[in-house]
């Protein structure tokens, strides 16, 4: 039967996650669904018309919540865009109509019977994802966000350019919040396997306006365009392979800590049956406690839902 994945939510992150699916021949059949039948309809036709020039032919189908119960993964990327376009630097602007908008799908997916890998990339990340485990059922292992991956991608950028190497040179992680409240925690990060403190020392590199750059990297995205799509479709995309490969990849997602009794971002193994085990990375007293902090922020929120 091969690989089948779903997107709830066709909107730009959706479509281009779509999109790199299907050119890329991850998906033998893909469903997709949104609230705009039209959409989905005209997002199904463009892909399929894709495919005339494509190595594969992958099966499309659209608006059908039954055809979940087969999928190996989903993704949930439903949203309201213009949610930011006064938001001022606060992804919780998003809050009022993404929490509706889970309201509404839950249900559906949890009817459905799905029971494979969930990942989800709508705002606020940490606790849409929480709230789509609470009431789909899933075990807390195979709904995971992108969380902080998307924000690791932006650090290792930001530092790779001040080093003129390339991003993947750069190894660390973005911990918390995909929002406001998270850190870099630079006792992890490493440039060409050296640690960057005592480097960032040498080069005199203010390590603190870094990590501002990686925060705001979305904000200066959405300033441009409108939205962000590409960078967050392809931590989705990377997460999805990792969970069909059972790759064991580490990267950090949001997932569910037991000790702080929520979903945060922080280092993970992604294999087949989503998040493997969390990794426990020493962090200094100042990293721990931002950690927490962060947590905090996300369980406060959550507890509005």
């Amino acid at each position: 039967m091969g690989r089948k994945y779903a997107i709830v939510g066709v909107g730009h992150v959706g479509a281009t996650i779509a999109f790199a699916l299907v050119t890329k021949g991850d998906a033998d059949q893909l469903v997709l669904i949104d609230k705009n039948e039209k959409k989905a309809r005209a997002e199904q036709l463009d892909l399929q018309d894709a495919t005339a020039r494509l190595e594969t032919r992958p099966k499309i189908k659209i608006q059908d919540y039954a055809e979940l119960a087969d999928t190996d993964i989903l993704f949930i990327t439903a949203g309201n865009i213009h949610a930011l376009d006064n938001a001022s630097g606060n992804r919780w602007a998003e809050f009022e109509y993404t929490r509706e908008i889970v309201k509404d799908i839950a249900p559906k997916i949890k009817k459905s019977g799905f029971h494979g890998i969930l990942i989800d990339t709508m705002n606020p990340c940490d606790a849409i994802s929480q709230y789509l485990q609470k009431e789909i059922g899933l075990p807390g292992s195979q709904v995971l966000g992108t969380g902080t991956f998307l924000d690791t991608a932006r650090m290792q950028r930001v530092v790779a350019e001040q080093f003129n190497v390339d991003p993947k040179n750069v190894a660390g992680f973005v911990y918390g919040e995909h929002g406001e409240s998270q850190f870099v925690a630079w006792s992890t990060v490493k440039v060409n396997g050296l640690d960057v403190l005592p480097l960032a020392q040498a080069h005199n590199l203010d390590l603190t306006e870094l990590e501002s750059q990686a925060r705001s990297g979305g904000w200066a995205i959405h300033s441009g365009k409108g939205y962000t799509s590409y960078a967050i479709a392809t931590c989705a995309v990377k997460l999805s392979r990792a969970v069909l490969d059972d790759a064991h990849l580490m990267c950090p997602c949001s997932s569910y800590n037991k000790k702080y009794d929520s979903y945060v971002g922080q280092p993970g193994i992604i294999g087949k049956n989503g998040v493997e085990e969390l990794i426990d990375i020493p962090l200094s007293n100042t990293e721990e406690t931002k950690l927490a902090n962060s947590a905090a922020t996300i369980r406060e929120k959550f507890a509005t839902m």
